[in-house]
């Protein structure tokens, strides 16, 4: 089957298609349900958002070999595409820790570098695992500022709990950690002279995860702190006419 990979014997991942277009309302429900339960934010999207996405190939999807919708994942282009990012990555709940996000996301990365290979592969989250699985694919962190400065791209995270810590700061700092993948930076890489370090290394994620998970905690304590002194000087702030 063209563009399908099938994950053991259960499992199918595949480039969605007209033929998934009755799974856009289940998909979205999960997506919001999970945006809920994490108390942070996956853009909120419409069934027709996503039956475009179905329509377009820009999306993947995955089912069982009997049919039943397992997870989920679209592709957006940014600033003429020059950038890619890979999003609403939505496993369902009885799927989870099976492999699963890892398997759509390694489709969704192979989908995007074939449509647009001169593209930067970008993605913002608070996910330990999904950093992981960003990290296997050879995103490495980076700053707001190298992300896209089109508007559109950070209205996206307007549904996010944490979208005022966002805009407060200018769009420099938030809880979520951008990572990118860059495919200039891995052409310097596979030609380096053999024997020579080369300038840039890899994010080594298993090494860092640790140190990144305190800094996390040490990040949300600040800036929600920082939210809370915010919120107090403006209930304290008295009007005079």
């Amino acid at each position: 089957m063209k563009n399908t990979e099938v994950v053991g014997s259960k499992f199918i991942v595949q480039t969605a298609n007209e033929n998934h277009l009755h799974f856009a309302d289940t998909i979205c429900a999960e997506m919001e349900e999970s945006a809920k339960k994490r108390g942070t934010g996956i853009a909120k999207r419409s069934p027709v958002y996503i039956m475009e996405k179905m329509v377009e190939g820009k999306a993947i999807i995955a089912t069982t070999d009997s049919g039943e919708w397992v997870g989920f994942c679209y592709i957006e282009t940014w600033e003429h595409g020059k950038f890619v990012a890979n999003s609403g990555l939505i496993v369902h709940p009885d799927f989870r820790n099976s492999g699963m996000a890892k398997a759509i996301k390694q489709k969704a990365f192979e989908l995007s570098r074939k449509k647009y290979p001169d593209a930067k592969i970008i993605g913002i989250t608070t996910s330990l695992p999904v950093m992981k699985i960003n990290s296997d694919l050879g995103y490495e962190p980076v700053t707001f500022s190298e992300l896209p400065a089109d508007d559109a791209f950070w209205k996206g995270c307007a549904s996010c709990v944490n979208y005022d810590v966002l805009t407060r700061t200018g769009r420099k700092h938030c809880l979520c950690t951008g990572m990118m993948y860059n495919p200039e930076e891995k052409k310097k890489e596979e030609i380096a002279v053999v024997g020579v370090e080369p300038e840039k290394h890899s994010w080594d994620f298993l090494k860092e995860s640790s140190l990144y998970e305190r800094w996390m905690r040490i990040k949300q304590r600040i800036l929600l702190r920082r939210e809370e002194r915010a919120r107090k000087k403006n209930a304290g702030t008295v009007l005079v006419h």
